[in-house]
């Protein structure tokens, strides 16, 4: 049996950890291996080599140690702008008139805007350590993409990065964020590869997915020699890496007695969420304690909510290993709206299991009331959010609002991933009453269920 080391010991007199937290080490459940599509077999290392580095693959398939140390120089990364605020909002308390107490883990105190700055200098970090020129990725709504180019100019790297079509066309300022950064950034699908002449042969005129993004960026990456491919979200390193989100925030509310009853995240792919939730979830796979688990998700790409758990890649192109997760079928290219970075057709193999274990709930939200939930948190607590953290936003809301039904006091942590100030074209369509409400039907989920492998 794993002894248990308290996560005390990994954090400087400033809160900051000093290690990652591996939450599948305390997982009775542990996740399902990556399968190699051809043999039908779990993924070993060497399977894995010319795809990612060789020290994330390490810490992709531990399933067994606790903690694992941040190297030195990614420490001294993070002092940038770590530890990040946890800030209790008054102000949307006294608004909603709820006994309720609200806190979030703000993530936007960086350039990049978001809280994939955390794993993006990781997987950076570990890309130079190895020796590589440089490294290719995808990215939806364009923060991953931001935070990896800002790593890769820390470093000196090479970055090329694949971004959704209509985020390409939606998002201009994040994508000359990148660019100032260094990167090379391509709207997908392209013709630059040849999976993507594919799927452009196929979808004429498709506007993209992050599926279609990381077929891509695979390909690039393992075409070239001196590159590997990095992902932003979904992996079980990229949930390690962020867990330094939920460890910081468990520090400073155990600092003054404050434990959370509710824990809400938005998901898409699972990173922040898995990241904030890590070290309660911790708590809760070993019985020291039990907290309600919120995941949040758009109701025009619920995975978890109307996906089913099987095996499927992780990517449109068919060219990735396959994860068992919670999914709507590899072929699932979401409709063009703002949800950006949630636009995912799959969760986190991590997030699954845990969701299928039922230690955890989920909820999917129409994209109209996120709106209005930014639009209302923007006002009375100063921060522009994220289309993508508004979804925690909206959940935490009505959290509190329940709570003035019922007078429960409950105590509500939610994350705040980043700002929206890239966003204003959601923003502009929001306030133009120009947004829809796209919900997939039964019949279309249906068709991209069909397309999963059969095993």
């Amino acid at each position: 049996m794993q002894e248990k080391i308290p996560y005390k010991i990994y954090l400087e007199e400033n809160e900051m950890p000093t290690a990652w937290y591996n939450v599948r080490a305390d997982m009775k459940n542990k996740p399902a291996p990556l399968l190699n599509p051809g043999t039908g077999k779990p993924m070993t290392a060497q399977e894995l080599a010319p795809v990612f580095c060789e020290e994330l693959i390490a810490q992709e398939l531990d399933n067994d140690t606790p903690f694992i140390p941040i190297p030195q120089e990614i420490l001294n990364f993070y002092k940038m702008y770590r530890p990040s605020p946890l800030v209790r909002a008054y102000c949307l308390e006294e608004k909603l008139q709820t006994p309720a107490k609200i806190y979030y883990k703000f993530e936007g105190n960086n350039t990049s805007g978001s809280h994939k700055l955390n794993s993006a200098i990781a997987q950076a970090y570990y890309a130079k350590k190895q020796g590589l020129k440089g490294v290719t990725t995808e990215t939806g709504a364009g923060q991953w993409g931001t935070a990896l180019s800002m790593a890769c100019a820390y470093l000196g790297l090479d970055c090329k990065v694949y971004m959704v079509k209509v985020s390409y066309e939606q998002k201009p300022f994040r994508r000359e964020v990148m660019r100032t950064y260094g990167a090379s950034v391509t709207p997908s699908p392209s013709t630059e590869t040849a999976v993507g002449r594919k799927i452009l042969a196929e979808h004429p005129g498709t506007t993209g997915s992050l599926g279609c993004a990381i077929s891509e960026a695979v390909e690039a990456a393992t075409s070239q020699e001196g590159y590997r491919y990095v992902l932003g979200s979904v992996l079980n390193q990229v949930l390690l890496h962020q867990s330094v989100i939920g460890l910081e925030a468990k520090a400073a509310m155990d600092k003054y007695g404050i434990k959370p009853d509710v824990i809400i995240g938005c998901a898409g792919g699972g990173s922040n969420l898995g990241g904030l939730i890590s070290p309660f979830m911790g708590e809760k796979l070993r019985g020291e304690a039990d907290y309600q688990i919120i995941a949040v998700e758009p109701a025009s790409c619920p995975s978890f909510t109307r996906g089913k758990y099987a095996y499927d890649f992780a990517d449109t192109g068919k060219v990735c290993p396959l994860a068992k997760m919670y999914t709507l079928g590899s072929g699932f290219i979401p409709a063009p709206n703002h949800a950006g970075g949630l636009r995912y057709h799959g969760m986190s193999p991590v997030l699954s299991q845990l969701y299928d274990d039922g230690l955890m709930t989920a909820i999917s939200v129409p994209q109209t009331e996120v709106f209005k939930a930014a639009e209302q948190f923007a006002r009375v607590e100063g921060i522009l959010p994220a289309p993508e953290s508004s979804h925690a936003i909206k959940a935490a809301i009505d959290e509190a609002l329940r709570c003035k039904e019922t007078g429960e006091e409950k105590t509500i942590l939610f994350g705040l991933t980043g700002t929206g100030y890239f966003d204003m074209v959601a923003y502009e369509k929001f306030h133009n009453g120009q947004m829809d409400d796209y919900i997939p039907t039964d019949e279309e989920l249906a068709a991209s269920f069909a397309s999963l492998p059969q095993l």
